[in-house]
């Protein structure tokens, strides 16, 4: 398979001389040529699998002081060489994984693919191209370039910041799985490219889902350092879903001049390797139906899991097909944006082809609030520095004040509305509005968040009216809203407010972080906000809604929005946090609020005791 090539920019190159395709082997090592009209000879190691050389046109971009592998590295390996046809197969089998090494006859590509039983004691998987940063000095994302940040470590030892606070992190090279089938390295005058290719269904056995991201690029140094050049196949970076095994990949290192891969070619010669955990495209099957129910200003995804496999597919018009899946049933969930707003589970047979329409049942504005800020879709689109928070850290100047805001439903701008709240950064959002007499009954308020960071969840307090503190949100023991992700649980919270609370003309509620947890700045308890809506007995009537804009499109976890007056819902689309990526719909635990204490599925728990529990 060739990868197409852009129109060349560098035409005045010298050509080098291309070599036979084949291999030898000499000092425990195998070289391989890959017999290219641009000609790639690569090094792999018989005893470790690293691949100790890259040469591309005569030229070594491999990094000299660590090598090209899976994980860290996989030690000692049992290896093996074979040539099936056009293709030079290299195994390297350890006790719970065997990687693949494979290159086609006059490609300047390197296929990977990598069977795994379990995970690796690193706690995540992923293969890294360790490349020379003075030749390729560039990527889509130089805000990855750490190697710039020589003012020293902002957090952790993963993010950093330059003489004028500028921040870098590998982190902030992520990109959405949906939307990630390649990202490259270059060299500065682009007559060089080195991509990471993940084709076909190469996330089949990742986890996460269509909206989950991860590190892409690293560059560690602005001069002879290393360039990484990484596929995540999974890992504990947000994550919402235990790790599936079997075959991850198959993915490519393809080198190119002028041109990069766009990742989207098929590999079916994959079929005819002898690869472990492969299902070639004739032992699966696909869904095909309609979507109906989400609003045309979003393009709708429907995603498939189960504990083997995963799978997402964007909407057009109203009709879809999934790509080619493994047999066997599945959740097959639609999206709204990033929000899941539906769901149903399908079969699949191989060779068959499934028909199943969805629906969306689930939307949190099905009925129109009285006022909005944002809209339901797992998204922090258009809220203060939402723009800037997957590629820099908080603390950036760049920024603007994280101070704690007064928000004027009718008047304020959405942009003026924060996208996180952080428990001792801006504790509390204010919004202030108006109601006529008619809407001053009982009333609901939804809060909806796209990730939270130790424990932080909403409490309001309505005027003078203090709701009941919601449980704590599933604990994804990561750090998120720092490294450039807004990506977790989608959880809304219900908050029932009672008759005689709101009051005809202005009114407040104040938002504030909860958490047992304490914690410095953008490291103390927060979450990441949806939207928020208030619903009031008297409608729409004499108010002004709010919403931000939204144009890109995504998709994330699940929220039912049925209303049951006196009670505080949490829809958490992750009920356990091994969970397979699973927007059910959490069980709504009635709460009912008295003078001093709360009476929970008719034990009555005073508010003191109440609030140790769920702190």
């Amino acid at each position: 398979m060739r990868y197409a090539i852009l129109a060349a920019a560098t035409a005045a190159i010298a050509p080098v001389a291309q070599a036979a395709f084949g291999y030898t082997s000499s000092g425990g090592y195998w070289t391989v040529d890959a017999g290219s009209d641009n000609p790639l000879v690569f090094k792999v190691s018989q005893s470790s699998c690293d691949i100790t050389s890259l040469v591309y046109r005569s030229v070594e971009y491999q990094y000299s002081s660590q090598y090209t592998h899976i994980g860290s590295g996989l030690g000692s390996v049992t290896a093996s060489i074979t040539t099936v046809g056009n293709y030079i197969k290299i195994t390297c089998v350890t006790s719970t994984l065997t990687q693949y090494i494979v290159v086609g006859n006059g490609d300047s590509t390197i296929y990977l693919a990598t069977y795994t039983t379990a995970e690796p004691s690193i706690g995540e998987l992923r293969f890294i191209a360790r490349l020379k940063s003075d030749l390729l000095t560039t990527s889509a994302y130089p805000q990855s370039y750490s190697g710039l940040g020589t003012a020293g470590a902002v957090e952790g030892s993963d993010v950093y910041k330059d003489s004028a606070g500028y921040t870098y992190s590998k982190f902030y090279s992520s990109v959405r799985f949906i939307e990630d089938k390649a990202h490259w390295v270059g060299t500065s005058d682009a007559s060089v490219h080195v991509t990471m290719c993940m084709p076909g269904n190469a996330y089949e056995s990742s986890s996460g889902g269509p909206f989950h991201r991860d590190i892409n690029t690293d560059k560690t140094s602005t001069g002879a350092g290393a360039h990484n050049l990484y596929f995540y196949m999974n890992s504990g970076h947000a994550q919402t879903e235990s790790f599936r095994q079997g075959l991850h990949g198959p993915y490519a290192l393809a080198f190119s001049r002028s041109g990069i891969p766009d990742g989207k070619t098929e590999l079916p010669f994959f079929a005819d390797l002898g690869i472990s955990g492969y299902v070639a495209n004739s032992g699966r099957g696909t869904i095909k139906g309609t979507a109906s129910g989400v609003s045309s200003s979003y393009t709708p995804v429907v995603h498939w899991y189960n504990s083997a496999a995963q799978y997402w597919s964007y909407v057009s018009g109203s009709s879809f097909t999934s790509p080619l899946m493994k047999p066997g049933t599945y959740t097959m969930v639609l999206y709204k944006g990033e929000l899941a707003v539906g769901s149903q589970t399908v079969s699949v047979s191989a060779g068959g082809t499934t028909t199943s329409n969805i629906a969306s049942s689930n939307d949190p504005t099905s009925t129109t609030p009285t006022w909005i800020i944002g809209d339901f879709d797992g998204k922090p689109t258009g809220f203060l520095n939402a723009d800037l928070q997957e590629r820099m850290h908080p603390s950036d100047p760049r920024m603007h004040s994280w101070s704690a805001v007064t928000y004027t439903i009718g008047s304020s701008s959405t942009s003026s509305f924060p996208m996180a709240q952080i428990k001792v950064v801006n504790n509390p959002t204010t919004i202030k509005f108006t109601l006529s007499s008619s809407q001053t009954g009982a009333a609901t308020l939804r809060i909806g968040s796209t990730l939270a960071f130790a424990g932080g969840r909403p409490q309001v307090t309505v005027n003078s009216w203090l709701g009941p503190a919601p449980a704590a949100p599933v604990d994804l023991n990561s750090r998120g809203f720092t490294r450039g992700t807004y990506r977790g649980n989608n959880v809304i919270y219900e908050v029932s407010i009672p008759s005689g609370v709101l009051v005809s003309g202005t009114n407040y509620v104040y938002i504030n972080v909860i958490s047992g947890s304490s914690g410095d700045t953008f490291l103390s308890p927060n979450f990441i906000y949806d939207a928020v809506a208030l619903w009031t007995a008297g409608g729409t009537a004499a108010t002004t809604t709010t919403t931000k804009t939204s144009t890109t499109t995504t998709t994330s976890k699940a929220a039912t929005t049925t209303t049951t007056t006196s009670s505080v819902r949490h829809f958490s689309s992750c009920a356990k946090p091994i969970a397979h990526y699973a927007p059910t719909f959490s069980q709504v635990v009635p709460l009912r609020r008295t003078a001093n204490a709360v009476e929970v599925a008719g034990v009555s728990i005073s508010i003191y005791h109440l609030l140790l529990l769920l702190s």
